[in-house]
């Protein structure tokens, strides 16, 4: 992960399309400036960016599903909860499956996982929309191919 970048899935391990469901794996650096601040002396991933992790995993489901046609953009989070504190270093499962998609947003339910414990879960809700530039789809494409998405997702339908 570079949390600064909000770059919080290093790799997916698992997309059926068919199943709609994926699985990601997220390293928690064992240095960020994020720490420094929360908490000194007892380091802790954020909350938030625990959800971040969730919304980036299925946000990669859905441009998948999508093939990478249009973005989702972050609109809700319904019932989320942190289960267990997250410290640096440990190695995050993130998963989520599509519960809905079609008018204009999509619902999936996501959970992280570290060493086979749900930490946290969350429903989300993205708006989905034409990708607003050229730029932002090529650095998603970019994205995708750097984390594992298979290339033949990419042509938009």
């Amino acid at each position: 992960m570079k949390l600064e970048y909000f770059q919080m899935v290093d790799r997916i391990t698992d997309l059926d399309l068919d199943g709609r469901r994926i699985q990601t794996s997220c390293q928690v650096p064992e240095q960020s400036p994020v720490f420094e601040g929360h908490f000194p002396g007892h380091p802790i991933l954020p909350g938030v960016l625990m959800i971040e992790t969730m919304a980036q995993t299925g946000g990669w489901l859905v441009l998948a599903a999508m093939r990478f046609a249009r973005m989702p953009f972050l609109m809700q989070v319904e019932k989320a909860k942190m289960r267990a504190f997250v410290e640096p270093g440990r190695l995050l499962a993130g998963e989520a499956t599509l519960e809905h998609e079609g008018s204009g947003y999509a619902v999936i339910k996501g959970a992280i996982r570290a060493d086979g414990k749900k930490v946290a879960e969350a429903e989300i809700r993205y708006g989905v929309v034409p990708f607003p530039n050229d730029t932002l789809r090529g650095v998603m494409l970019e994205s995708a191919r750097r984390i594992g998405v298979p290339e033949t997702l990419f042509d938009a339908q």
